[in-house]
């Protein structure tokens, strides 16, 4: 079983933890986690790729074991996150590497993407949305509300993502059999996303999210002059990026490799070996060399 290294790295002032493993001269893949985890999400499929890649999996600031400084402190937005990722990724001489994103790993990702299209040698998304389609609309009105007039009256819907109980949603909503769904991980994400003052960071990140969909054109520019290998492997019954969001792949990327799973949201929990077969299997074929 490959070792897995526990690191920190400090980048612009701010300690950022990341999870490593593989040789250092084998393909890079990066694998950016979304809300409300961290690279804890990544701590079974790391050792499935391992062996024949360099896998780096960091947190982003405000989330697992990074840094969190307060929201009136930092300006907590997708740019910043995306801009802190890639100062990361050149403290590890890091200039080739395929990118992994899932929720909020898809907006870091694709700005890592428009930023140095020549950076990226593949992309899987699971459940990361880069389509209007993919957006479930009984979860996002609520933070489209919030974005189009911040306030306590909209925050409130928001705030209640914040919960135990919301947590837990998110792992199991979807998911045929929820005993395949370790507890410990909505726990464990909890635990974290309670501590006193990331309220307000993750208020600020709900807000921001608005600027993610009018990125898209340009996202879907990137794909068509790029045609960057791309896997879409995507849990259906996810509550948040509905199955549409995948599929839309094809219309930018024509060879595009879309498999819809029995799952939900946090895939990897109750499908962690499809998944890593089909990347590995994806990569072994399709990735571009380093």
């Amino acid at each position: 079983m490959p070792r897995v290294h526990h690191r920190y790295v400090t980048v612009d002032g701010h300690r950022l933890f990341y999870r490593e493993a593989g040789r250092l001269d084998s393909p890079a893949i990066v694998l950016l986690h979304g809300f409300p985890t961290s690279s804890f999400m990544f701590r079974q499929l790391i050792p499935r790729l391992a062996d024949h890649y360099r896998v780096i999996a960091p947190d982003m600031l405000g989330f697992g074991f990074s840094d969190a400084p307060a929201a009136d402190e930092f300006d907590y937005s997708f740019d910043a996150l995306a801009a802190l990722t890639a100062g990361l990724l050149r403290s590890l001489g890091l200039d080739r590497y395929a990118i992994y994103v899932q929720d909020y790993g898809a907006p870091i990702g694709w700005r890592l993407a428009l930023s140095d299209p020549g950076a990226i040698t593949a992309v899987v998304s699971q459940n990361g949305n880069a389509y209007a389609e993919g957006f479930v609309e009984e979860f996002w009105a609520a933070v489209w509300a919030y974005c189009e007039r911040p306030g306590p009256e909209s925050e409130g819907p928001l705030r209640g993502f914040l919960t135990l109980e919301a947590t837990r949603w998110q792992y199991l909503t979807g998911v045929a059999d929820e005993t395949l769904v370790d507890p410990d991980t909505w726990h464990h994400d909890f635990a974290l996303l309670a501590r006193p003052g990331n309220d307000e960071i993750q208020l600020a990140l709900f807000g921001d999210y608005a600027t993610n969909p009018p990125l898209y054109p340009a996202v879907h520019s990137y794909f068509r002059q790029s045609g960057v290998p791309l896997l879409a492997v995507w849990g259906r019954g996810d509550p948040i990026f509905g199955p549409a969001g995948a599929t839309a792949f094809s219309g930018d990327l024509p060879d595009a490799e879309v498999h819809l799973l029995d799952g939900g949201h946090f895939l990897l929990e109750s499908a962690l070996d499809d998944v890593a077969g089909l990347m590995t299997d994806f990569l072994a074929r399709r990735l571009a060399p380093s």
